[in-house]
């Protein structure tokens, strides 16, 4: 079983699946739009798999080590309920309750996260929408890259708020929870000269780039972003409407 660094929707919980996991905890990351952040206590609970999350104000999301040392459950599935894990306990206890599970032995249902190009013009970057910031290619150095992905740094560690150079890009506050850790790729990336925004977790569906693109409302933004015209409140594509006229 894993106490994961990850947002809870759905895709992760594809990836406990195939994995072959015994069960799994993950953030909530502030529950979100449409409870997106909750996304694979379902969809683990149809597979027979024990899951829970860790309540994004007790915990750092992006980091598994504070999470199964500060993380307090927020949610379980039925399979997690039947355990014993319950809202309230610590994520430690609640994952030492999943090891008497049997490991899943089927095959994860298929799940595809995509990349799409969002807006392409003569002369002008990119945009690509990525479900995950894992999808990001080594051709989107100089792009605008909008990602599903919460905005928290892995481990805390600066190197992974973006693997390129990106012109700008684009992730969920998740909340933005205990130590400001879902906008912790801001600073990172504002230190690369990367503009860089997060859009309100009730405004966008974590793990969905298509949602953040058409009802995701900026929450936080780095300087450089600033420099460009983000502000609080405003559509993704107003504020790369804003970066392309920046920089054209």
């Amino acid at each position: 079983m894993a106490i994961a660094a990850s947002h809870g929707g759905v895709y992760s919980g594809y990836l406990a699946a195939k994995g072959k996991l015994r069960g799994v905890v993950f953030s909530d990351a502030g529950v979100g739009l449409e409870r997106a952040g909750l996304g694979s206590l379902a969809y683990l609970d149809a597979l027979g798999m024990p899951a829970a999350t860790v309540d994004y104000r007790s915990a750092r999301i992006g980091d598994g080590a504070d999470l199964a040392r500060r993380g307090t459950i927020s949610f379980c599935n039925e399979s997690a309920r039947r355990l014993g894990c319950a809202a309230g306990e610590t994520a430690r206890a609640c994952a030492e309750k999943m090891l008497a599970a049997h490991e899943y032995r089927g095959d994860a249902p298929a799940y595809a996260e995509a990349r799409t190009l969002l807006l392409e013009r003569p002369r002008a970057p990119n945009v690509w929408g990525l479900d995950s910031v894992s999808l990001v290619r080594d051709g989107d150095a100089g792009a605008i890259v909008l990602t599903g992905s919460h905005g928290g740094l892995l481990g805390g560690v600066p190197a992974s708020a973006l693997r390129i150079d990106a012109l700008a890009a684009a992730y969920n506050d998740a909340g933005v929870g205990i130590d400001d850790a879902g906008i912790s790729r801001l600073p990172a990336l504002q230190e690369r000269g990367i503009a860089a925004v997060t859009v309100a977790a009730d405004s966008a569906r974590i793990g969905d780039a298509k949602s953040a693109w058409e009802t995701g409302r900026v929450s936080h933004a780095n300087a450089v972003a600033r420099e460009y015209g983000a502000r609080e409140g405003m559509t993704l594509p107003a504020f790369v409407e804003w970066v392309l006229r920046a920089v054209g």
